[in-house]
């Protein structure tokens, strides 16, 4: 049986690859391995799905430190506003939560999905799940056909590679597309972590000093070996037993990854600002004052409020400070050490969880072999790319997801356009 297009992989990029093709009046196959389709936007944003995000297009590319500059000609024709006309076509009404983050008004990730199913059905797309892929087949440099493992092979003009990169893997990203693209030529990045927790072997994490501990709006950092900021996160953080977790550590993840390669270093440097809107110096005056005002008061009771309980003895401990001690009792020198680290304690990291934990996948199909405009592949005739396995990733807050949305439109589209142009 013979297909205009054929989509491999039931993610967000590959539903909408397929709505896409197939509004464009194409016959159009979509397979998933998988037992259902969407099982990763059912788990995204907690189960809410964050569908997209509202800020303007430079500061979402901005939010999509790999390669985001590669979506410019992407967003000029379908953009993170019409993805959000797209769904409130479909009936799912959206809402705008912090930093630009749209929900739908259900706080449901499976109304997204259904919606989804619901519009394949209306332009009568084929569905095979259940059904992996042996193999893509290429003849003439151009796409011939695609062969499941069941031994069926269906020819086809067009094929879009929507199956995702290799994290999250219980939602069926195991890394399947590599091969098919390497296949036809492309070059695959290295593959790393990203948005993933980060690990670190300090003693005080090994102890579990502070494990389960929250800190709010602290200002995280990755420093470079002269001990200069690479990037910074305000967010909020949570140590763990392993190291540290929370969204300001998973957008530092990807910068602890790139410094420990980029210096051939075992450990990278990580300083937290638990008190970014203040000042060192007026900190410190501060702190003073409230000793001149009650100098007999432990400095645990005067610093109350500053911090959070068990993230101040623990500073006071690193700074040499018995917390029981009066205020009138500790030297300035120490005062200083104690301010210096709410400002910038430092400690050592050794790398992340694996790939397999990871939110996102750094990496993958080089986009430079990709035509930015149809998300066709620069090599072979009728080969498209879409979605997590082009080497594309960004912070978590609705910018994979866009990235995916987009990019699976557009290459749905163009391989329909790409098909009916050779029949």
């Amino acid at each position: 049986m013979k297909y205009d297009v054929i989509v491999i992989g039931g993610g967000p990029s590959g539903l909408m690859a397929a709505i896409g093709a197939a509004e464009q009046k194409a016959k159009v196959l979509l397979i998933d391995k998988g037992d259902k389709l969407g099982r990763k936007l059912a788990i995204s944003g907690g189960g809410r799905c964050n569908v997209t995000n509202r800020l303007p297009i430079d500061e979402i590319i901005k939010h999509i430190p790999g390669n985001g500059r590669f979506l410019y000609s992407a967003f000029s024709l379908f953009s993170n506003e019409d993805i959000i006309k797209f769904f409130e076509n479909l009936g799912i009404e959206l809402k705008e939560e912090d930093h630009g983050r749209m929900f739908p008004v259900t706080d449901k990730a499976q109304s997204v999905v259904d919606a989804l199913l619901s519009r394949l059905r209306d332009l009568k797309v084929d569905v095979k799940i259940n059904s992996p892929i042996q193999d893509v087949h290429y003849s003439n440099e151009s796409i011939q056909s695609v062969e499941l493992r069941s031994g069926e092979i269906y020819e086809t003009s067009s094929v879009v590679i929507a199956v995702g990169g290799k994290s999250v893997p219980h939602t069926g990203s195991t890394g399947d597309g590599y091969a098919w693209a390497k296949k036809a030529g492309h070059t695959i990045t290295e593959l790393f972590p990203t948005e993933v927790p980060i690990t670190s072997a300090e003693p005080f994490i090994k102890e579990k000093s502070l494990q389960g501990l929250s800190l709010r709006s602290i200002a995280l950092s990755v420093l470079n070996p002269k001990g200069k900021a690479l990037i910074t996160h305000k967010m909020d953080m949570i140590f763990t037993h392993f190291g540290i977790s929370g969204p300001a550590v998973l957008r530092c993840s990807q910068f602890v990854v790139k410094a420990m390669k980029k210096w051939d270093i075992k450990e990278v440097m990580m300083s937290i600002d638990a008190l970014p809107e203040k000042k060192e110096e007026p900190l410190y005056q501060e702190i003073l004052n409230e000793i001149k005002n009650e100098p007999k008061k432990s400095i645990k009771n005067l610093l109350k409020g500053f911090l959070p309980e068990r993230y101040l003895l623990f500073l006071l401990e690193q700074s040499g400070i018995d917390p029981l001690s009066p205020g009138a009792n500790i030297s300035n020198e120490k005062i200083r050490a104690f301010v210096k680290n709410c400002k910038g304690f430092q400690f050592t990291v050794n790398g992340t969880l694996p790939l397999e934990k990871a939110f996102v996948t750094g990496g993958g199909v080089s986009v430079k072999e990709i035509d930015p405009k149809t998300m066709a592949s620069k090599l072979m005739e009728g080969l498209f790319f879409c979605g997590e396995i082009l080497d594309i990733h960004g912070y978590t807050g609705g910018y994979n997801i866009t990235s995916a949305l987009v990019t699976g439109r557009i290459a749905g589209m163009n391989a329909a356009l790409t098909a009916k142009s050779q029949n």
